[in-house]
């Protein structure tokens, strides 16, 4: 980042102290626009776009950013289609750069007259249907954890995300600190904060777990909630890893099982258990209603399966015998 223009180094301060984006967000902002600014100077200095990540920013001027156009914008994001093979939500995601930065260089620094992404439309997403286990693999998931040497840690944290349909992100960041008697307070995107209550499911396993954290200490006071055997804090990898391996053992396989899925299986469990869309809303921590609503979408389905299964749906065939 030290070589980066100074308007981009503000910039990407602006994102983490004013409007509380995370350092991943923040790094993906980075990482969006120098490659941007570095395909500009190739395609005016007719530079060859295979050594692209090789070409400096260091000198990209404001007189230059004044000179970007929507069409410079679209350009770039055909090239991250057809030359990168970005998908539509990677794209998405760049536009979201671009408007977020293009915003703060004309209203909050002042710096350009004409916002080139005013204009800039988001490639359209397919709605795809979130993928989730039932109660019955949920289950039979669980038993996975059986083998696993350090089984009162996973099975805790297992517990955690199919009860409270946490982020691996926010199971990553708790601290010993963060449990209050039956409430643990989750830091959520952007360091936003919710408190959720722990179901008696939850509280016998932090119980169990809290009693042998001791052993996972190496000389060090470390206060995130669940560690390594080398008494350091657990990464999203290492969980990651954890998922697919209780997901093997268990017998179950399946396919594609991630945190992220079982975050799914969480809220799909809630919301077919009566959770209103609203309280959904609060646990799973989502700013925007119509990300919750995907859930609503899973019960349709299963609402319009249960009708075609009606068994007076073959009603019409009897009455003309």
């Amino acid at each position: 980042m030290s070589q980066a223009p100074k308007f981009l180094r503000d910039f990407l301060v602006y994102l983490t102290a004013i409007k509380g984006k995370s350092q991943r967000t923040r790094k993906e902002y980075e990482y969006d626009l120098s490659l941007f600014f570095r395909f500009l100077i190739a395609q005016k200095e007719h530079e060859n776009l295979d050594t692209i990540m090789e070409i400096s920013i260091a000198h990209y001027t404001v007189e230059d950013l004044r000179d970007i156009t929507l069409e410079d914008l679209y350009l770039f994001l055909e090239y991250c289609e057809m030359t990168r093979h970005n998908n539509a939500a990677t794209r998405a995601r760049k536009v979201a750069t671009f408007k977020s930065f293009f915003h703060y260089l004309k209203t909050k620094k002042h710096l350009i007259l004409e916002n080139p992404a005013d204009e800039l439309e988001a490639p359209k997403l397919s709605k795809k249907q979130p993928i989730y286990m039932n109660l019955e693999e949920s289950q039979q998931f669980m038993t996975g954890i059986q083998y696993s040497i350090h089984f009162e840690r996973d099975y805790c944290m297992m517990t955690l995300f199919l009860n409270l349909g946490i982020r691996v992100s926010e199971l990553c960041a708790l601290n010993l600190t963060s449990i209050h008697d039956d409430i643990i307070t989750i830091q959520g995107k952007g360091d936003k904060e919710r408190n959720l209550f722990l179901n008696k499911s939850c509280i016998n396993a932090l119980h169990s777990y809290l009693k042998i954290r001791d052993n996972y200490l190496k000389n060090t006071d470390n206060k995130a909630l669940f560690l390594s055997q080398k008494g350091t804090r657990l990464t999203r990898q290492t969980i990651s890893k954890l998922v697919r391996k209780i997901n093997l053992q268990s017998g179950l396989e399946k396919e594609h099982l991630t945190p992220h899925k079982l975050r799914h299986t969480s809220a799909t469990l809630l919301y077919r258990s009566g959770a209103d869309i609203r309280s959904l809303q609060q646990i799973l921590g989502h700013s925007n209603i119509s990300t919750t609503q995907i859930y609503t979408h899973v019960e349709n389905k299963e609402i319009q399966r249960v009708i075609m299964e009606h068994p007076m749906n073959d009603l019409s065939k009897s009455t003309k015998q």
